[in-house]
């Protein structure tokens, strides 16, 4: 079953017209994940140089009692699920009342959450498509009335937000998951540059792809004039706010039609596609901490490259 709560088109492009004014112009990063821009997404994911899937995954995979056992009962519920494949050790581990997907791409989420009620027939899934930053409370439904919920959070996704919005957004997580509200999260740590660099530009060219295939989404979804050959990828390390800095840049001065309006593009100017923020433990925690929540476990890779952060509030 699927719930749709996919924002409007107006609100939409309120959102494109308010980043497009910003200077770096940012848009939205869920605005990559239309059906093309989750399979690209998936795609980057196999690629060799992003390892942070297979990190965690085999993290997840490994570990998986010990987490069930420090998260408890109650109905899971995984934010900006994807293809929902990570989920699986901790389904077969925790054994939930109900599984609940939150994800931005309708297709892609009800093909996973399809794909993942035939791998775990027990456990219900319901799918809510949304933007999961700007949903204040759950949809009523009876898969979620009067039992306690357990968040999941992979992929470091947090790290697609600057530091004040990832404060916020674990604040509202504390909101939607209620009393005794309990969080798993995957965070991947700062490395060697090169290593980060290529990890967000990878050699077969699917993060270009990816990023321009927000172009092509904005040209059918908002009638945008943008011609994606004429903007250049790049992924650069901002050792300043400890992130990775994705845009697509001008390659000459032009003008596009987007939304409604107007809007010029200086030779060089950078368009922001997505920033994904490193946090080392100690900044993660001072970080949750600043948001009412509280470490509970960490659980990290060999190398030390990724964690499992455990989060509990203050009346778990």
């Amino acid at each position: 079953m699927l719930i749709d709560l996919h924002p409007a088109p107006a609100d939409m492009a309120r959102l494109v017209r308010e980043g497009m004014a910003q200077r770096p112009r940012q848009l939205p990063a869920w605005l990559l994940y239309d059906a093309e821009g989750s399979r690209l997404f998936e795609a980057i994911c196999e690629q060799p140089e992003y390892g942070l899937t297979r990190t965690e995954t085999a993290l997840l995979e490994a570990r998986a009692p010990e987490l069930a056992a420090a998260l408890g009962e109650g109905v899971l519920v995984e934010f900006g699920a994807g293809n929902a494949r990570k989920v699986g050790p901790l389904l077969e581990a925790l054994h939930p009342p109900a599984y609940i997907a939150l994800d931005i791409s309708a297709d892609h989420l009800q093909q996973s959450c399809v794909a993942l009620q035939a791998r775990h027939p027990a456990v219900p899934v319901l799918g809510i498509c949304c933007d999961y930053s700007q949903l204040h409370q759950l949809p009523h439904h009876p898969l979620l009335n009067g039992q306690r919920r357990l968040g999941f959070y992979p992929g470091s996704s947090l790290g697609n937000f600057t530091p004040a919005e990832a404060k916020a957004l674990l604040q509202q997580m504390g909101q939607l998951l209620g009393a005794g509200a309990r969080l798993l999260i995957g965070i991947d740590q700062p490395k060697a540059v090169a290593q980060l660099e290529a990890a967000y530009n990878d050699a077969a060219g699917v993060s270009a792809a990816f990023a321009r295939n927000l172009l092509v989404r904005l040209n059918r979804d908002l009638a945008g004039s943008f011609d994606p050959d004429a903007f250049a990828y790049t992924a650069r390390w901002q050792p300043e706010h400890t992130r990775i800095a994705m845009a697509l840049v001008s390659r000459q001065a032009q003008t596009v039609q987007l939304a409604g309006e107007t809007w010029n593009f200086a030779a060089g100017e950078p368009l922001i596609t997505e920033y994904s923020v490193k946090y080392d433990p100690e900044a993660f925690l001072a970080l949750a901490a600043s948001a009412g929540w509280r470490g509970a476990g960490r659980w990290s890779d060999p190398a030390g490259d990724l964690s499992l952060h455990l989060l509990v509030t203050a009346d778990s």
